[in-house]
């Protein structure tokens, strides 16, 4: 293999982690801090994917239209999960993990039966953005700028998540909520709202993880079951839970299934399985997982 084919591949597993980070940083957010495995999160990601094809017709279609609709699209699918917290979870706090997974695997049925009826069974491919077409000429190597564009901005959903967490006032409040919530419901904090945060931040990254990969992608039905799952296996790996788990898992799974692809295109599907075992055998709680939660 010549040195730019293995930039290439890098640098697509890198891309492919990107996006996996964005989504699976949000379901580890939410499992976190109210315990709860969200099945409706692939929906998000998808509702993400479709509005966005959406609203970028409604913006000049150059970098600035496509940063105005990514961002108006995962905010109205951040509103959906405040309302899907607000009217189903809420009252199934005190019951059994298994009902709060079943609640929210129905609820992703639905959503999947409602993007059937409102969009169809066709799939879409919205246009990206001029300035982010191309590619760019690396020695023999030719990288699309659109995987620059992902990686750099997963860098930053880090940072900021990372800001949000540990220089923010909710921040502190959702990180001591993934330690003991019971403590802050004594000392006067409102959980309950707290965890609407949790949820409204968690639907808004996987509708951003939608939304930023929609362009390159073809938005139709089942594509949130397919990011469900891979989702769940990277926080998983990382340590359900730990947003900085999140990366190291991303990692792993987008090069596994880059370098599967190419190399190994019959087992390339079962290429993130294998790395989820060999992790749980190394590590049985993930990357950066602990004992308790």
């Amino acid at each position: 293999m010549s040195a730019g084919t293995l930039l290439v591949e890098v640098l697509s597993g890198l891309s492919l982690a990107a996006i996996l980070f964005i989504v699976a940083s949000g379901m580890t957010l939410v499992f976190g801090t109210m315990r709860v495995i969200n099945m409706t999160h692939g929906s998000f990601y998808m509702f993400g994917a479709y509005l966005l094809a959406i609203t970028f017709h409604r913006f000049d279609q150059h970098a600035f239209g496509f940063a105005g609709a990514f961002v108006v699209s995962s905010l109205l699918v951040a509103a959906l999960g405040v309302v899907v917290e607000f009217v189903v979870l809420r009252r199934l706090y005190q019951g059994e993990h298994l009902l709060q997974l079943l609640a929210t695997w129905a609820l992703m049925l639905v959503f999947g039966q409602l993007a059937l009826d409102v969009w169809g069974s066709a799939t879409v491919t919205p246009p990206s953005p001029a300035s982010l077409s191309g590619t760019l000429s690396v020695g023999a190597a030719s990288i699309p700028v659109f995987y620059v564009f992902l990686i750099a901005f997963a860098a930053f959903i880090f940072v900021a998540l990372w800001f949000f967490n540990n220089r923010t006032g909710v921040g502190r409040l959702l990180r001591a909520a993934v330690e003991d919530h019971e403590l802050l419901t004594t000392i006067g904090v409102n959980v309950r709202r707290l965890y609407t945060v949790a949820f409204a931040v968690g639907a808004f990254l996987a509708a951003l993880g939608g939304a930023l990969i929609a362009p390159e992608i073809s938005v139709g039905p089942g594509i949130d079951l397919s990011i469900l799952v891979e989702s769940f296996v990277v926080a998983v790996v990382g340590g359900l839970g730990n947003v900085n788990g999140a990366v190291l898992g991303a990692i792993l799974i987008g090069l596994a299934q880059s370098f599967g692809a190419t190399y190994f295109p019959n087992m390339s599907e079962a290429a993130i399985y294998f790395v989820m075992v060999v992790v749980l055998i190394v590590r049985p709680r993930g990357l950066l997982g602990k004992e308790e939660f």
